[in-house]
């Protein structure tokens, strides 16, 4: 098998809101849209993030149907405390302050106008080095 592409997708109830909060806020560009669809890229980024409309009738398997819930978008930056500062002055509501992690994970989340999560990280220690003894 050789994957050529990757993608995320996420049922929203709103999935214009939830693109043009990317776009304006993390710089990502709308590959397509469609009814109750709108597909995200950017270059760096390493997968497209899709979000599909809830309750579409073509969307497969049925049970799958729902809200995206229990899960967030994380991307790794290289600056976490100068995109803290720019997210804020664009007047994103930070619903959880940066915080470091024993292990080395440095983030802070915000949520798009559907609820999505998106978590920017910096990574302040290898992670892969082991914090145990």
């Amino acid at each position: 098998m050789r994957i050529t592409s990757s993608a995320v997708s996420l049922n929203v109830a709103d999935p214009t809101a939830s693109a043009d909060f990317l776009k304006r806020h993390y710089g990502f560009a709308e590959d397509m849209a469609a009814e109750g669809f709108v597909s995200l890229s950017r270059p760096d980024a390493g997968f497209n993030v899709i979000f599909l409309k809830t309750g579409l009738p073509t969307f497969k398997p049925e049970s799958a149907k729902g809200h995206a819930d229990g899960l967030l978008l994380a991307f790794v930056v290289d600056d976490i405390d100068a995109e803290y500062a720019r997210v804020q002055a664009e007047g994103v509501a930070i619903t959880t302050p940066i915080e470091t992690e024993e292990w080395g994970e440095r983030y802070f989340q915000t949520a798009d106008p559907n609820g999505v999560i998106i978590q920017l990280v910096q990574w302040m220690t290898d992670p892969g080095q082991s914090t145990g003894s």
